[in-house]
């Protein structure tokens, strides 16, 4: 079943005087339960794609179909609530709040949900037992290292159950070896069924995902399924 059906995707955007054509017709599909790394060089419209994807921007022309739900002419209060409902996204620079501990953290998106107190603060610490961080729970983010702060930041977009996970360039602020342990651990999250998109610019990361889809100049020069690197003992 298709999670996510993209047709005949345009963007473009006004600058100045003049007109950037950023995605010139995307044609794109994922399968639920699909672990898909998304590259491309600087200017390959990836990011806007990522966008368009986790409805922070809309297409000029094209469809986008998200677990057969059309998302289209959203103001953004409903667009804000299928965030909530469908997406969870992970982001390079982790983007946690200073002040909130991991556990509040992680609860934050629940609180939007309308869910209580009680069950927020429980759900929250499931998550973080998931990725290995309960122990970590009354930590602020200051005292967490990199890695630590990406497993919170995970924890915190599995909490809400979302349809597909969005990971933007998750282990481009880590180095090498905490990036082989969050890579396993989305590994771990797919292989439990999650619809996951990574989009990361490193080759090594997009090997450890089971399709790569290449971008360039705003159209998919390249799209197929590869053997995963599956990380092991981390």
């Amino acid at each position: 079943m298709s999670m996510i059906e993209i047709k005949n995707l345009h963007k473009s955007y006004e600058i100045g005087s003049s007109s950037l054509h950023v995605l010139k017709g995307i044609d794109f599909s994922v399968e639920d339960g699909e672990l898909v790394a998304i590259m491309g060089s600087s200017g390959s419209g990836k990011s806007t794609l990522l966008n368009i994807l986790g409805m922070l921007d809309t297409s000029d022309n094209g469809t986008y179909d998200l677990d057969k739900i059309r998302i289209a002419n959203m103001n953004e209060k409903k667009a804000a609530n299928y965030r909530n409902k469908f997406l969870g996204f992970v982001f390079q620079s982790f983007n946690l709040i200073n002040y909130k501990n991991a556990l509040e953290n992680v609860a934050l998106p629940l609180y939007y949900q309308g869910i209580s107190r009680k069950d927020r603060q429980q759900t929250a610490l499931n998550y973080l037992d998931k990725v290995g961080l309960k122990d970590w729970a009354e930590h602020l983010p200051s005292e967490l290292s990199g890695g630590q702060k990406q497993r919170v930041a995970i924890a915190r977009a599995l909490a809400s159950n979302p349809k597909v996970l969005l990971a933007d360039e998750p282990t481009g602020a880590l180095d090498s070896k905490t990036s082989m342990e969050v890579m396993a651990l989305i590994q771990k999250i797919n292989n439990e069924g999650k619809t996951i998109l990574v989009v990361t610019h490193e080759h090594d990361i997009a090997k450890m995902c089971k399709r790569v889809v290449h971008l360039r100049d705003g159209v998919i020069v390249e799209d197929k399924k590869i053997k995963q690197n599956i990380i092991k003992n981390v």
